[in-house]
């Protein structure tokens, strides 16, 4: 093998090669040839040097060199293959045996495998329609599956139970449709399927549809329900408070006594709320989400979540749209309950559906909703309570809507810009208030007769008595029962308190907790500018007699007490205590109208007094000696005077009574300083002011007689009104009239004198030597040091006048 490689070299040496370019040449064609490689370049050299015999010559060169190496390998090996030959030889005889022995064996394999043979292709055919027979049972069994499944979703179709049908569907298609070795039925399986779903979206959504028509009814009555629920229960919270206000006014009248206030149970079952009724189909009648969450699983199911979610969020936004319709045929006084009804129901089914839908509507959505349905609110509210000219309705229309407020409230809904807007209008509504009281307080006092009010039964005197708290006694009277008063005070009375309670009405439920002083502030407006107004027209016009002044200032006298009871009124309804509203008692609003009653009163009382005045002309002012009886005019007025009080006493509060009779003997005191002072008196004796005196003791006398009727401090204050009367008197009777100089005795005995009406009042007396001041400078030697002084005081007191 080594001898074998060595001749295998055909390579030229390195020293060869280096003798000519030709053997370097034919060197690395030859190393090219000999390892496969192009020769295309030594072509292309030779053609373009015009050398091609060369490369010929080259390419004989390695031919011979090549067949000379082949004879010399075939040489090297000739040994080898006669060896080679040898052994194929006997291998040959082998074989030949090999082969006999093995047709021999083959023989015996035939004859014996035969018969198995036989038996393995019945094998093998039993096997084959084994395997067909079971393929031809479970393809039957497959069949039988896939029958009793579309027999199954037929029930469930017919039954309208859709989910049902919709997962019998989809068994089908998963494990039988591609199983189904009937092509037949797998294309009518494929091609019902769809038509099945199809189908049952359809009925679904049909259904669905009459559901969204449907629920709009139920949501209206849904939120008329829980409207009418929320209103119960603030009855109930408002009798509740009338009781612990009852309670109250029990302690405060009788500290000793425990009251106790027990809260009532809820009887109603309220606590829950209207929504929490709502469910598939039981609870509040009516209402039933069954249909919606069938349409939501089915189309679940079908995989059209999401096309469910968008369709249902846009209808019903198209509802709620709907809904904020405001029909202008039918005026919003008719038709605002069931439009705020209709609202309110569809949000409690929204928040219904919120919690219970599955993710069908997402909280947020819903707040969308609300924020929008708020918004539209707030602008019709604000378009119709700018419209509306009757506090009666804004008042109907603010209180429904605060009980949506507190319904919505209970489910979470933020309900704010809807009472701001109530509260925006506050003002509004009760200038509308005080302009119907104004016609309704006019309208009360056009209608009284000025006469004192009759009841007959013990259920009037509650009604126009009690119910006021404008009784004087606790004692219930005897009936028939004449009231002091006129039927003008229990009607306005009603006015008043009808207004209170309007006002609290307006202002509770409003968001605003303490509101007293806002009704306070108008219930002031009301007393003060409408009521004060209003009697204090009736009384400049309409007054034209003593009983109809005084039947009027009787019902002032009532009227004080009534405002005291309309502010405890308007506190104990605001949840004020009323100590605090006595603490700040204010003063009597209707002062215009009580002192224009009694004003006019005294008026009226004056002129008739001033008829039996007139008999002062009759006085005999020079008279030798004193009346013992007075003078005529005197007698007059006492008994007129008295019978005043007689029929005045029935009917006036003493204090009023006192004030009148006060300003009437004031007034008779004024006449007869007058009459003394005036020019028809020239002159007088000092009988005939004793005589003054014997009418000024029978005024006085009249006034202590008084004090029955009147407390002995009021008595005394009757008698003050003749007080510049009686300083007169005693001065020019006095001894002493010099005492009138000095300064402590002048403001302790006569205060109430006018320097100018003593000096001119003096003057007139019968003897110039008797004259109070003239003597001070008449007496010649006989009066003191002093007289220069006092001479001089007169002539000062003279110029003064």
């Amino acid at each position: 093998m080594q001898s074998t490689k060595s001749r295998r070299k055909v390579a030229p040496s390195a020293a060869e090669s280096a003798d000519s370019a030709e053997k370097l040449d034919q060197l690395l064609l030859s190393s090219a040839i000999c390892n496969g490689e192009d020769v295309g370049p030594f072509v292309r050299k030779v053609f373009t040097s015009g050398k091609p015999d060369t490369l010929l010559q080259h390419l004989r060169h390695f031919a011979r060199s090549k067949e000379s190496e082949i004879e010399e390998v075939c040489k090297a090996h000739y040994q080898d293959f006669i060896l080679a030959v040898d052994d194929l030889r006997s291998l040959l005889s082998d074989v030949d045996s090999l082969k006999s022995s093995l047709y021999d064996s083959n023989t015996k394999l035939q004859s014996v495998g035969l018969p198995l043979l036989s038996s393995l292709d019945a094998f093998v055919e039993a096997r084959n329609v084994s395997r067909n027979v079971n393929l031809a049972l479970e393809s039957v069994r497959n069949c039988i599956r896939l029958m009793e499944l579309c027999s199954r979703s037929n029930y469930h179709l017919s039954s309208s139970n859709f989910y049902m049908a919709l997962k019998c569907v989809d068994t089908i298609e998963s494990e039988f449709l591609d199983k189904t070795p009937s092509s037949t039925l797998k294309r009518m399986l494929e091609k019902k399927i769809p038509e099945i779903r199809w189908h049952i979206e359809r009925k679904v959504s049909k259904e669905f549809g009459d559901w969204l028509v449907e629920i709009r009814v139920v949501s209206r009555n849904l939120g008329q329900l829980a409207i009418g629920q929320a209103s119960s229960a603030r009855q109930r919270e408002e009798d509740l408070r009338i009781k612990q206000r009852q309670a109250e006014e029990q302690s405060r009248l009788s500290l000793r006594d425990c009251v106790y206030a027990l809260e009532e149970e809820d009887e109603d079952g309220l606590g829950g709320g209207v929504g929490d009724d709502i469910n598939g189909g039981s609870g509040f009648p009516g209402v039933d989400l069954t249909p919606l969450y069938r349409a939501y699983h089915i189309h679940q199911t079908l995989g059209l979540e999401d096309r469910f979610k968008q369709y249902y969020f846009e209808n019903r936004k198209l509802q709620l749209t709907s809904d904020f319709q405001v029909s202008s045929m039918t005026p919003f006084l008719e038709s605002h309950q069931t439009f705020f009804a209709q609202i309110a129901g569809f949000f409690i089914v929204e928040d219904r559906i919120v919690r219970t839908g599955g993710g069908l509507i997402s909280k947020l959505e819903v707040e969308n909703l609300w924020e929008t349905a708020v918004s539209k609110m707030c602008s019709v509210l604000e378009d119709q309570f700018s419209r509306m000219q009757t506090a009666n309705h804004l008042l109907l229309i603010k209180d429904y809507v605060s009980l949506l407020g507190v319904t919505l409230r209970r489910y979470g809904y933020l309900v704010d810009p809807l009472l701001d807007v109530l509260s925006k209008h506050r003002d509004k509504y009760h200038e509308l208030l005080l302009s119907d009281c104004r016609k309704q307080i006019a309208e009360a006092l056009s209608a009284d007769k000025f006469d004192q009010m009759l009841m007959k039964k013990e259920y009037e005197y509650s009604m126009n008595v009690l119910s006021f708290q404008i009784q004087t006694s606790d004692i219930i009277p005897a009936f028939p029962y004449v009231a002091p008063f006129s039927s003008t005070v229990p009607d306005c009375c009603r006015i008043v308190r009808s207004f209170i309670e309007d006002s609290v009405s307006f202002m509770s439920y409003g968001g605003q907790l303490d509101f007293f002083e806002v009704v306070k502030k108008y219930l002031d407006r009301l007393l003060s500018e409408a009521l004060d107004g209003a009697l204090l027209k009736l009384i400049n016009t309409s007054i034209h007699g003593v009983s109809q002044a005084m039947q009027v200032a009787a019902n002032m006298a009532v009227m004080e007490r009534a405002c005291d009871f309309f502010f405890r009124h308007a506190a104990q309804l605001s949840g004020i205590p009323l100590r605090m509203v006595e603490r700040g008692r204010r003063h009597f609003p209707l002062c215009k109208a009580r002192d224009a009653a009694e004003e006019i009163l005294s008026g009226l009382l004056k002129q008739k007094v001033d008829g039996f005045m007139t008999l002062i002309e009759n006085v005999n002012w020079m008279a030798d000696e004193p009346l013992p009886n007075g003078n005529e005019y005197v007698n007059e007025v006492i008994i007129y005077l008295e019978t005043l009080v007689s029929t005045a006493q029935q009917i006036l509060p003493p204090h009023v009574l006192k004030r009148v009779l006060q300003d009437v003997l004031s007034h008779i005191s004024e006449k007869i300083v007058g009459a003394l002072l005036g020019d028809a008196v020239k002159r007088f004796t000092v009988h005939a002011i004793m005589s003054i005196d014997v009418d000024v003791r029978v005024l006085e006398s009249f006034a202590d007689n008084q004090a029955p009727l009147l407390s002995d401090e009021e008595a005394n204050q009757l008698k003050t009104a003749l007080a510049e009367l009686r300083q007169l008197i005693n001065l020019l009777l006095s001894n002493h009239p010099e005492n009138f100089l000095n300064p402590v005795i002048r403001e302790r005995s006569y205060n109430t004198l006018d320097y100018r009406k003593v000096v001119a009042i003096s003057e007139k007396l019968r003897d110039p030597s008797e004259r109070l001041f003239g003597t001070f400078g008449s007496r010649g030697g006989r009066q003191n040091p002093k007289k220069k002084s006092l001479d001089a005081l007169i002539k000062r007191l003279k110029d003064v006048n």
